[in-house]
C-alpha cells in the first residue's frame, strides 16, 4: 500500500502590528509615522517531518500600520489554491504555484502583477520556499545556489522580459555562476555580506540622536550609512553635515527621498546635498517613473540613483536597466511575487552589469533578502563589490532565526529555510487588535485614568 501523499492542511493568516511610530523608528519623508506590520502566512502540513512536529512555511507581506488587515485579506483569497495540495510537489516545482495564483484571472484583474494582490502572492510563494527550504535541511540561500541552473530557470517567469533576457541567457549566467560558488561560499560563512544600515538616519531624529548613532554605526563597522531626506532642504543641509563631519570622508553615505520629489526637484535638490558627496540618491520620484530616473541619473552625476523597493514586478525592473535610469538595482523581498521574481531581478542585473544593493527596512526585511543577497552572490554576480544589503537595528528579536551583524556584515544563516518564522509569542502579543499589546493598549486609552500602560 501506498504511502498517504502529504498535503497543505492549513493557511493562517495574522494581522501583526508594532507601534514604531511612536519612537519615530523608521519616519521619512513621505512617511512620518509607520507602525511596521507583517501580513503574515503560515502554510501547516501533514507531514510529522519537523524536529517538533509537523514543518511549516512561514511567509509575510511588509505593511506599515493601516491597510495591513486589506493585505491579510488578499492572503486569505489565495487559500483555495493551496488547501489540499500536494507537499512534495509543490516543494518539487514551486513554479507551478506562481502560474496558478498570477494565472487566476479574476485575482489578477486586481493587479496584473502589481499591488496589494501582487504582494499577498509573494508572501505565499516566499512560505512555500521557506518550507521547501526546510524539507532540504538547508538555509535558502544555500538550497538556491546550489540547485541545478536549469532547474533553477524553469521557476522563472520570463513573459514580458524575454526582450531583455532570455531563458538561455540565465541559464549562462547561472552557468558561469557555477564557476567557484564553492569557495565564495566558504567566504560567506567565513566573513558574511556587507551591510549599510540606516538606523541613524530616520527623519524624525533629532541632531544629538543622528550623531551618537551615526558614530555607533562607524564604530561598529559599517562602511556606508544612509539618511532620510526631502521633507526641508535647509534640515537635510544641516543633517548631512552633521553626519559627514562624524563619518569621515572614507564612509559612504547616501540620501533617501523616498519618491518625494518631481523631476526637476530631484535634480535641484540633489544638487543642492552634492557638496556631501552622497553616494547614491534612493527613490528620488516616483517608482514608476522610468523616464524621470533617467533624467535625474543623467543630470546628478557622479551621485548615482536607486531605487526598487516599491517596484512592482519584473517589467518595471527591465525597462528601468533598458533605459538606463538606475545605477543601483533595490530588490525587496516581500514587494514582488515571491523568491523567483527576484531571481528574474536578479539575473536581469546581472545581464546589464547593475550592482543589487537590496531593501531592508522593515520587520523581517533583513531577515528575508539576506538570503537573496548571498544566492547573488555565491551564484550569479560572484562579487560583493559596490554591494550591500540594507540593515535596521530593530525587531529582530521577533523571529526565531534573526540576522547577525559582525563587524558591519551579515553573518550567513545557517538554520534551514528562509529566516521568516516568527515567535510564537510576539505573533500573539502583537496581532492586530485582539493581541496582548493592542488590547492593552486600547484599554489603557479608553481608560486613561488606569495606572501604567502596555509596552
Amino acid at each position: 500500500m501506498s504511502a498517504t501523499p502529504v498535503r497543505i492542511t492549513a493557511v493562517d493568516t495574522h494581522d501583526i502590528r508594532f507601534p514604531t511610530s511612536r519612537e519615530l523608528d523608521g519616519s521619512d519623508a513621505m512617511n512620518p509615522d509607520p507602525d511596521y506590520s507583517a501580513a503574515y502566512v503560515v502554510l501547516r502540513t501533514d507531514a510529522a517531518d519537523g524536529p517538533e512536529g509537523h514543518l511549516e512555511g512561514h511567509g509575510f507581506a511588509f505593511t506599515i500600520g493601516r491597510g495591513n488587515d486589506v493585505q491579510v485579506a488578499a492572503i486569505d483569497a489565495l487559500r483555495g489554491h493551496l488547501l489540499g495540495r500536494s507537499v512534495d510537489e509543490l516543494c518539487a516545482d514551486p513554479s507551478t504555484l506562481n502560474r496558478d495564483l498570477i494565472g487566476d484571472s479574476q485575482l489578477r484583474w486586481l493587479g496584473p502583477e502589481k499591488g496589494v494582490m501582487h504582494m499577498a502572492i509573494g508572501a505565499v510563494v516566499n512560505a512555500v520556499w521557506d518550507l521547501a527550504a526546510k524539507r532540504a535541511h538547508k538555509p535558502l540561500w544555500r538550497l538556491l545556489a546550489e540547485a541545478e541552473p536549469e532547474w533553477l530557470v524553469r521557476q522563472i517567469d520570463f513573459r514580458y522580459i524575454t526582450d531583455a533576457l532570455t531563458p538561455e541567457e540565465a541559464l549562462a549566467i547561472l552557468g558561469r555562476g557555477r564557476q567557484g560558488a564553492e569557495e565564495r561560499a566558504a567566504r560567506l560563512l567565513e566573513r558574511g555580506y556587507p551591510a549599510y544600515t540606516t538606523s541613524a538616519g530616520w527623519l524624525g531624529y533629532d541632531d544629538d540622536k543622528l550623531t551618537r548613532l551615526v558614530a555607533e554605526a562607524v564604530a561598529d563597522g559599517f562602511r556606508q550609512i544612509k539618511l532620510k531626506v526631502g521633507a526641508d532642504l535647509d534640515d537635510d543641509i544641516r543633517r548631512c553635515r552633521v553626519a559627514r563631519a562624524v563619518v569621515g570622508p572614507d564612509v559612504r553615505m547616501a540620501i533617501d527621498a523616498n519618491q518625494r520629489w518631481d523631476v526637476d526637484e530631484a535634480i535641484r535638490w540633489t544638487q543642492a546635498l552634492a557638496g556631501f558627496d552622497p553616494y547614491w540618491i534612493e527613490e528620488p520620484t516616483s517608482p514608476d517613473d522610468v523616464l524621470g530616473h533617467a533624467a535625474i541619473r543623467k543630470a546628478v552625476a557622479p551621485v548615482k540613483v536607486a531605487t526598487g523597493e516599491h517596484v512592482h514586478n519584473r517589467i518595471v525592473f527591465k525597462q528601468l536597466l533598458q533605459a538606463g535610469a538606475v545605477d543601483i538595482v533595490q530588490i525587496d523581498a516581500a514587494r514582488v511575487g515571491g523568491v523567483p521574481e527576484n531571481l528574474a531581478i536578479l539575473l536581469l542585473a546581472a545581464k546589464f552589469g547593475v550592482p543589487v544593493c537590496p531593501h531592508a527596512g522593515g520587520v523581517g526585511l533583513c531577515e528575508l533578502v539576506q538570503h537573496l543577497s548571498m544566492f547573488d552572490y555565491v551564484a550569479v554576480s560572484g562579487t560583493t563589490e559596490d554591494r550591500v544589503i540594507e540593515y535596521v537595528d530593530h525587531l529582530h528579536d521577533h523571529f526565531r532565526d534573526p540576522v547577525v551583524i559582525r563587524e558591519g556584515h551579515y553573518t550567513a544563516p545557517t538554520a534551514p529555510g528562509f529566516s521568516a518564522a516568527m515567535r510564537p509569542e510576539s505573533i500573539a502579543r502583537y496581532t492586530y487588535p485582539g493581541g496582548t499589546f493592542w488590547a492593552a493598549d486600547l484599554d489603557t486609552r479608553t481608560n486613561p485614568d488606569k495606572e501604567g500602560h502596555a509596552a
